[in-house]
């Protein structure tokens, strides 16, 4: 563990001088943010790497958290702790009057064996669902903390030239909460991570394995789908292997279920208006080759980008699964568990916001994305208030998108140079929003 004592939980960030950022042109201020965060890389990328290699599970981020809060109170923060139960929240409140502007990072790991040839890789092993598993930094959350730990530190440096108030929110458990708890965007919204001050606006980004470093992706209105999660119970009658007459095979009903289920989206979804998926990860069913089991069990995961599409497939799902079993004589149920929201970028936000990106990025280099099927918590906050979630550059330079290996995977991999620009990107948009609403 890194010790708390060491260079890299100093405040080490030299502080813009009040000459130069007093009445300072916008120009002055994007230059100064740019050697900032040149001097704090070294440090970004120090806590990326201490994150990575002690991932910890959703509501269980009490090492992560203890980190961001020091560093936040050693910045002269208000800092809140033990929100939505891990969280962590910190108030940087600028010498001059504006909005409160929200920016959100995500904690928490997940349940996967690393794999890459990294020398900081993970070795932590934790439990999941009752099984022993690994825990690895799969998608990116310790590039978005440190990230964001390092805009604090930029912002905090830069206080008589901001306006308004920055609410810094490290979200723990955006993968979801484990079973039976509480967690998430919902929970810290619902203990008031919005309020007091009222957040206007919410930024966030996500790293993205697959865009080459020093681009940025963004979509106005859908970006990313709402994720529903289901779970469907096939109840037949057991039987010997060597005669399914005599009972009523679960096992072909699910399989007949499954067929069924895809057809909804390729025969009765109209997929020129948003794409959707249906898919089916887990089945459980049967102890032994020669038993035909009593019942059957799956569950998987529905993701759309359009609420009339989402509430279509949902009646057909029901429709189908019942119908399926009792065609056979068997009968079946189905639950259906909304897990996010569908992530909605603010038009008016989006447009406003866009020539921040451009100014930071290069203009060449901010790129309209197709909606992604993947999801995001952060669509909780997109629910409240206005919202922009845009997309990182973590490839390397010149690779082939398609070589890139997926986030949730063993292998993902990120290229820690595309840190910088997340760190400028924040800080820009928290000044010409500021600039916007205040000018």
């Amino acid at each position: 563990m890194l010790s708390h004592s060491s260079d890299l939980y100093n405040t080490g960030t030299k502080k813009v001088s009040a000459a130069t950022t007093s009445g300072a042109t916008r120009e002055t201020i994007r230059a100064a943010i740019n050697a900032a965060a040149d001097r704090i890389e070294p440090k970004t990328i120090a806590w990326r790497r201490d994150f990575h290699q002690h991932p910890e599970l959703g509501n269980h981020e009490t090492r992560t958290a203890k980190i961001i809060a020091d560093h936040l109170r050693a910045l002269g923060l208000e800092v809140q702790e033990g929100v939505g139960k891990t969280g962590v929240v910190g108030i940087l409140k600028g010498d001059k009057p504006g909005p409160v502007i929200g920016l959100r990072a995500d904690m928490d790991a997940l349940p996967i064996v690393e794999r890459t040839p990294v020398p900081f890789a993970s070795t932590v092993k934790s439990s999941f669902g009752g099984q022993e598993v690994g825990v690895m930094h799969a998608c990116g959350h310790d590039s978005h903390m440190a990230i964001m730990m390092s805009v604090a530190e930029v912002l905090s440096g830069m206080k008589s030239s901001l306006k308004g108030t920055v609410k810094f929110i490290f979200q723990p458990s955006e993968e979801g909460p484990p079973p039976g708890e509480e967690g998430g965007a919902p929970l810290m919204i619902k203990e008031g991570v919005l309020e007091n001050p009222k957040v206007d606006v919410v930024f966030g980004l996500h790293i993205n394995s697959a865009t080459e470093v020093g681009k940025i992706k963004y979509r106005s209105e859908g970006a990313m789908a709402a994720s529903d999660w289901f779970t469907i119970k096939v109840h037949g009658k057991g039987s010997h292997g060597s005669q399914p007459w005599a009972g009523i095979d679960p096992v072909v009903v699910s399989a007949q279920i499954i067929e069924g289920l895809q057809t909804i989206i390729s025969r009765q979804t109209e997929l020129t208006k948003d794409a959707a998926v249906i898919s089916v990860c887990v089945i459980n069913g049967g102890v032994r080759s020669n038993i035909i089991p009593e019942e059957v069990g799956m569950t998987g995961t529905i993701r759309t980008l359009d609420t009339g599409m989402q509430r279509s497939i949902h009646e057909r799902m029901y429709r189908t699964v019942t119908r399926i079993a009792e065609s056979a004589g068997a009968t079946a149920e189905l639950s259906i568990d909304n897990k996010t929201l569908i992530t909605y970028n603010d038009p008016a936000l989006v447009k406003k916001m866009l020539p921040s990106l451009q100014a930071t990025a290069g203009e060449d280099n901010v790129l309209w994305m197709d909606a992604v099927t993947g999801s995001e918590d952060f669509s909780f906050f997109g629910a409240k208030v206005p919202s922009f979630f845009f997309f990182l550059g973590g490839m390397k330079k010149g690779q082939d998108p398609h070589t890139a290996f997926p986030h949730h995977t063993a292998d993902f991999y990120i290229d820690e140079s595309g840190f910088k620009l997340g760190v400028k990107t924040f800080c820009n948009l928290v000044f010409d929003y500021a600039d916007q609403v205040h000018s």
